[in-house]
């Protein structure tokens, strides 16, 4: 009989649990509030780093999600609980993702800029080494070194520019639509058995 009862509660327990699972878009079981963080950060939750496998088993839960807000709930064994805790982990999580989705929307801008202004001044020299050529059919040394200068550099500026303004900006965009994504979670904890 006492097998029994054991039994039925294990099975409440997980149907609770495939419940929690259901109902977020995103779920994600810890152990303790120390799953979130980096074991070799000793500061408070207010201040720690956050673990790089929290954050990679986030990145993988999120990845098929669309854009716009969503659920993240963290599961908490319901011994461990503590509601002080939690309302500063939300916090430090919220100011994580905020903080980095800033610093990447930084530099996708730096990027394009840098793209943009390697294109202008690759087209610019171009058309100074198309201009010499054209006023100046009869070239001496000066004009033809000038030339051979101008040309390569200005396809070398045009075509790095791309580079950065559309490889390396989409090296960059996975990494921006996980933390933009996070910004705008909210952040729920709750407990199973």
């Amino acid at each position: 009989m006492e097998k029994r009862g054991e039994k039925m509660a294990d099975e409440d327990a997980f149907k609770q649990k495939q419940e929690f699972l259901e109902q977020a878009e995103i779920s994600l079981m810890l152990s303790s509030y120390n799953d979130i963080f980096s074991d070799f950060d000793p500061r408070p939750f207010s201040q720690r780093a956050l673990s790089v496998d929290f954050l990679d088993e986030a990145r993988r839960a999120t990845r098929e999600l669309k854009n716009g807000q969503f659920q993240l709930r963290l599961l908490i064994p319901q011994d461990e609980r503590r509601v002080e805790k939690e309302v500063i982990i939300k916090k430090r999580l919220k100011e994580h993702f905020k903080k980095h989705k800033e610093m990447l929307e930084k530099e996708q801008k730096k990027l394009f800029l840098q793209g943009s202004l390697f294109v202008v001044f690759g087209v610019i020299f171009m058309f100074v080494a198309s201009y010499l050529l054209f006023v100046y059919p009869h070239r001496n040394l000066v004009m033809e070194f000038l030339i051979v200068i101008l040309q390569p550099a200005g396809w070398f500026f045009f075509w790095e520019g791309l580079g950065l303004m559309i490889f390396e900006s989409k090296e960059k965009k996975p990494e921006l639509e996980f933390y933009r994504k996070m910004s705008r979670a909210e952040i729920i904890f709750t407990h199973y058995k």
